[in-house]
């Protein structure tokens, strides 16, 4: 069956005649349209009407298919579902896209600005499907147009505050309250930056905060990385691959990283230790063309030719409105249990928010997906919605 099949009542239940007789038809009533289109949404649970030889008994009762409460005149109510799914980075959006074909009508609250960090990438060149590469905002719409395709729902507002003591959980957005039976939180992280006008100005012409995203656009140049922690040194030495030449500033007269990555960036030919020295601002007008450094035990400036500038002195996990909820880690992260659960039964975790080792469009949608189904099938066994008939997987 396709996932895009539509059960609907058969128009005229009436078997067709044979010799003057009109012997039982096991498919009376049962139609399947397998048609789509462009306005395709979600599938739709089949529905049979009654079999002529169960017309004279009691009919059958079936539950109630899943989905958000309805008011009075049988419309959606805007603000209750089975999923909320918050943030709307790679991990949130693939898990509304799939939540979405379960039939589970989520709503995506976004945040102000949505979208995540591909939304301040330029060239991702590492996403599966795009074998010339793709800008991150493009990116990122493909991902919204999909999800809102299959009927989700989306919306832009950071979440205030939330309430994870009982079900359904509340959450709170720019004034509204919404209730969810089932949670997942996909607030991903965000990179610290050193917080300079130039900086924000050339991201993604020239500076960046992941080597792994955007090393390979500076193949045979001379770049520079900013941090003094395993991060850092870890982007220092991943950028070697690319870059003939690698500075690696830092504003201490001591690495806080641990001794084996500062033994092998150290020992590393292609990389240049630069201590007590700090990038007070980023040169250039279309992209980088230098640096301008600050001795931070003389003040003295100096003015460095390079062409490019990773920032690596770490990530905020955007875990504020949770912490009173679920569990986090030492650096600040939510804790996962079973793949993408967390300590609250209903509560789901996806993506950066938890993941601060791979850091990948990817691996969040992995993450995405993984949460989606594992909500489902929560969903399915609290009786909270039913089985689906025809899976959407």
């Amino acid at each position: 069956m396709s996932d895009d099949a539509k059960g609907r009542p058969a128009t005229d239940n009436k078997a067709p005649e044979t010799n003057g007789t009109a012997p039982a038809d096991p498919f009376a009533g049962f139609s399947i349209d397998f048609g789509g289109g462009e306005s395709a949404g979600p599938s739709a649970p089949i529905s049979f009407t009654p079999l002529a030889a169960e017309a004279t008994t009691a009919p059958v009762v079936r539950p109630a298919p899943g989905g958000p409460d309805k008011d009075a005149a049988g419309e959606r109510d805007e603000t209750r579902t089975n999923v909320m799914i918050i943030g709307s980075g790679p991990a949130g959006l693939t898990a509304a896209i799939y939540a979405a074909r379960a039939n589970l009508e989520p709503i995506v609250l976004a945040g102000a600005v949505p979208g995540g960090q591909l939304m301040i990438t330029s060239d991702v060149e590492n996403y599966p499907g795009f074998p010339d590469g793709i800008l991150g905002p493009d990116l990122m719409a493909k991902f919204r147009e999909q999800a809102e395709r299959f009927g989700t729902r989306i919306v832009d507002v950071d979440v205030d505050r939330v309430d994870l003591s009982e079900r359904p959980f509340r959450i709170w957005a720019r004034g509204i309250e919404y209730r969810a039976d089932s949670v997942i939180v996909a607030t991903g992280a965000s990179a610290l930056w050193l917080g300079l006008e130039s900086e924000t100005r050339l991201r993604g012409r020239g500076v960046s905060a992941c080597a792994t995203c955007d090393g390979f656009f500076f193949r045979d140049k001379e770049i520079a990385v900013v941090g003094g922690g395993d991060t850092a040194l870890e982007e220092a030495t991943y950028l070697t691959r690319f870059a003939n030449k690698v500075h690696l500033f830092h504003r201490r007269e001591a690495f806080r990283a641990s001794k084996i990555m500062v033994d092998r960036a150290v020992a590393h030919p292609k990389i240049e230790i630069h201590m007590n020295t700090a990038v007070d601002e980023v040169l250039g007008d279309a992209k980088v063309q230098g640096l301008r450094l600050r001795d931070t035990e003389t003040d003295e400036l100096r003015d460095v030719a390079m062409e490019g500038l990773f920032v690596a002195i770490g990530y905020r996990p955007n875990t504020e409105v949770f912490r009173d909820w679920l569990e986090v880690d030492d650096k600040g992260y939510l804790v996962v249990h079973d793949e993408t659960g967390s300590k609250i039964d209903g509560v789901f975790i996806a993506g950066d928010v938890h993941d601060h080792r791979y850091r990948q469009a990817v691996t969040a949608a992995g993450d995405g997906c993984k949460a989606a189904i594992d909500a489902e099938r929560w969903l399915e066994s609290e009786g909270i919605t039913e089985a689906s008939t025809a899976t959407a997987w």
